[in-house]
């Protein structure tokens, strides 16, 4: 083996373990805190958007309407770098969880309104035949019907949300890719470094994926065919 081949083998070994415990101190926790919290906001937003009460649906209208058409660097940039003009100091790691848990929630909500809308009026109608009123109706028989429709692009986001964490970096953060940036700043090897960082995307991406066949299997009892 080359000289060259042992230094990239001891680099490769030295900084593996350095990013795992990044992505695993990091990366996961802001991954599943920005997701717990945005898919709460998420439900609460198209509720409020297929609310007959029109300024709460305007106002998560408009909250839609300004994450989405914003980009999320943008918005973690307002977040961190912004509010503090105004007195507002937020930590990196709280800003970070701020900026995704909004994202989440507004695209989360448009999947989650969605499929309550595709669920067939027949099934509302039936409900208020057994004497369910409309919110036992929601949590009893649509909610569960709408969770089996919303699993799959739900599921997705959750794993977009993953490498979308790559952007916490431009606020601080040393989640996984800011670690990868540090190790290669030292040994100066960027494509086996990033490779690495790539690898263990890779690995939670497929373990989510393995998840997001179990739920969709879960869920498959609430079917209607």
């Amino acid at each position: 083996m080359s000289d060259q081949s042992e230094r990239l083998l001891h680099i490769f070994t030295d900084s593996f373990l350095p990013l795992l415990r990044a992505g695993i101190a990091f990366t996961v926790p802001l991954t599943l805190i920005s997701f717990a919290l945005g898919l709460a906001l998420a439900l609460l937003t198209a509720l409020a958007r297929l609310s007959e009460f029109r300024p709460l649906a305007w106002v998560a209208g408009f909250y839609v309407w300004i994450i989405r058409g914003t980009p999320l660097l943008l918005q973690l940039f307002i977040i961190f770098y912004g509010l503090p003009s105004l007195g507002i100091l937020i930590d990196a790691f709280p800003a970070a969880v701020i900026g995704f848990t909004l994202s989440v929630g507004a695209y989360g909500s448009e999947i989650i309104r969605a499929a309550i809308v595709s669920i067939p009026k027949g099934q509302w109608e039936a409900a208020y035949a057994l004497g369910e009123t409309r919110l036992q109706a929601l949590r009893r028989i649509i909610l569960p019907q709408a969770a089996r429709v919303s699993v799959p692009p739900l599921s997705n986001s959750f794993i977009s949300l993953v490498k979308d964490t790559s952007l916490a970096a431009t606020v601080t953060v040393t989640e996984l890719f800011q670690k990868g940036q540090q190790i290669t700043a030292a040994v100066y090897e960027p494509l086996l470094v990033y490779s690495e960082v790539g690898l263990i995307y890779l690995i939670f991406c497929t373990v989510l994926a393995a998840l997001q066949r179990q739920l969709e299997r879960y869920f498959d009892r609430y079917s209607s065919v």
